[in-house]
């Protein structure tokens, strides 16, 4: 019998991971400049589509080990932080998000759950919460996120999802709407800065469900 494997669509008509060969070339087949990958285990495909595909596509996954210089190169992660992370159900589709102090994980907010979205929507609308969160009570934290992706929409001020608007998820895509307004609106001090993954583990807000 064939091993299971996941396969990660960076590029696509859908992205996301899908389980089976033919869910993931329904994504790329005939579509321009398509990327993905498949992977061995579900939690290596969840890690690797909230990176760059840069840092997976050409390369063996035994490559993203990092080297002790690297890890000194990366250092620590700052303790007096909000780390912001989302969750994603593929088979069904619900997802939510949270945000913690990173030193001692207490939870600061936790919204959802909201059926038919993608992990990268949540992941975008955690960093804008945390940074709401951090205007109201005038704290200039850094916020730490795992998402590459989210990290730039907030950046650029809009959420770039080929993600279908539905009955289902019209209260997302009216929070999608309420960050973008209130990233145009706000001025923030914060950094928003990335999560790295394999040099300090899983981020302190993930939820634990891989």
């Amino acid at each position: 019998m064939a091993k299971k494997k996941y396969y990660v669509v960076w590029v696509g008509r859908q992205t996301g991971i899908f389980e089976t060969w033919e869910d993931c070339n329904e994504q790329i087949f005939g579509f321009p400049k398509a990327q993905y990958k498949s992977f061995k285990t579900k939690e290596l495909a969840e890690k690797a589509f909230n990176s760059s595909s840069k840092e997976f596509i050409g390369k063996d996954i035994f490559e993203t080990v990092l080297t002790p210089e690297q890890l000194e190169l990366i250092g620590e992660p700052i303790k007096d932080s909000i780390s912001v992370d989302g969750a994603w159900n593929t088979a069904t589709g619900i997802v939510e998000y949270q945000g913690v102090h990173t030193n001692s994980g207490k939870n600061l907010f936790r919204v959802g759950p909201y059926e038919d979205g993608t992990n990268n929507i949540v992941e975008f609308l955690a960093i804008v919460h945390a940074l709401a969160y951090c205007k109201q009570h005038n704290l200039k934290l850094p916020i730490y996120s795992d998402s590459r992706i989210a990290i730039g929409w907030v950046r650029d001020k809009q959420a770039r999802t080929n993600h279908d608007k539905s009955d289902k998820n019209q209260k997302l895509f009216e929070l999608i709407d309420r960050a973008i307004k209130w990233l145009n609106e706000n001025e923030y001090y914060n950094e928003i800065l990335k999560w790295e993954t394999r040099a300090w583990g899983e981020n302190p807000a993930d939820f634990g469900r891989k």
